[in-house]
């Protein structure tokens, strides 16, 4: 994950009165009860079956042969929950020169005009091992969207369509900048925008780091204020409005090329993947390995993007 995550001056307990509205009676916040889609069939534990498989490709940054391989098997394991799957192999300018990245871009087509981008990088960051898995840090978004690719896939469908993303090049080599990180999110963005698209996204949501199995989403400040309502009144009615705050700082993800353009943005990430609560001590590091995330904090985070999904189905 890529950010200006250096430091967390602190975190908001609560981001508006909206968000932090209890569920009603049944179980559910006002705006998620004409919901079509189902929470309840998300399974944590099918998504993190999915992340134990993609962490088995090792090395996976930008790059190497596990990257690409890495691109292949997300294009496989999400080709039977949508209507189109493509790898988009590019290259681009890198710190250390040219590199080849590969986008995996998966279509479910709703039923009216607009897209709601789910987004998810799978690289990892280089020069740790060639045995670091990413578990939390790509893996944990990447298993987890497969997953909800699966439960969005049957009917009802929704009014917008679905487009999975899974970027390569988000981590970056040296330092971030105009030719290291984020690489595949601007590779997108950039499409869209020459295709005349972007104004047909109601909106995009990246996950990252969201499998920490004590689950601290730090919900940055550069994402769309209506979008951070949406996912604390969805986080309220999942029953898990505790595990969300606000952070002070921004981050830099792979929200960021979107949210540069205008496009409404969400990023859900926990940036407190450590020993202890409050540190990230485990990021970047081979402690970011399958023992320390959970199939709980994925499920809760599927739910919560479910709800927040039908949430805007209802708009």
């Amino acid at each position: 994950m890529i950010i200006n995550k250096t430091v967390w001056a602190g975190l908001i307990s609560c981001l508006l009165v909206t968000g932090c509205q209890p569920p009603d009676a049944g179980g559910r916040a006002s705006s998620v009860e004409t919901a079509n889609v189902v929470v309840d069939a998300v399974e944590g534990e099918r998504a993190l079956a999915l992340v134990r498989e993609l962490v088995a490709i090792t090395p996976r940054h930008s790059g190497t042969a596990g990257a690409e391989q890495a691109a292949h098997w997300i294009a496989q394991a999400i080709g039977p929950f949508s209507d189109s799957c493509e790898v988009d192999t590019f290259t681009d300018a890198a710190s250390d020169g040219l590199l080849r990245f590969h986008n995996v871009i998966a279509t479910l087509k709703g039923t009216g005009e607009k897209t709601v981008i789910l987004g998810s990088h799978f690289d990892t960051k280089s020069g740790i091992s060639d045995t670091f898995q990413g578990a939390n840090d790509s893996g944990s978004s990447t298993g987890l969207l497969i997953e909800l690719a699966r439960v969005l896939h049957g009917p009802p469908r929704l009014p917008f369509t679905i487009v999975f993303a899974f970027f390569d090049g988000e981590e970056c080599r040296r330092a971030y900048g105009p030719t290291d990180g984020l690489h595949g999110s601007r590779r997108y963005v950039g499409q869209l925008a020459s295709s005349g698209q972007l104004a047909a996204i109601q909106a995009v949501i990246v996950l990252d780091m969201i499998g920490d199995k004590d689950l601290t989403v730090t919900i940055p400040r550069n994402t769309t204020k209506a979008l951070t309502a949406l996912a604390f009144q969805a986080a309220a009615a999942e029953g898990v409005r505790e595990k969300f705050r606000l952070a002070y700082g921004d981050v830099l993800d792979d929200h960021v090329p979107f949210f540069q353009r205008g496009v409404p943005t969400l990023n859900l990430i926990d940036f407190e993947h450590g020993s202890a609560p409050g540190l990230n001590d485990y990021w970047h590091t081979g402690q970011d390995s399958l023992e320390n995330i959970s199939a709980e904090s994925l499920q809760h985070i599927g739910r919560v993007t479910l709800r927040i999904l039908n949430a805007l189905a209802a708009e």
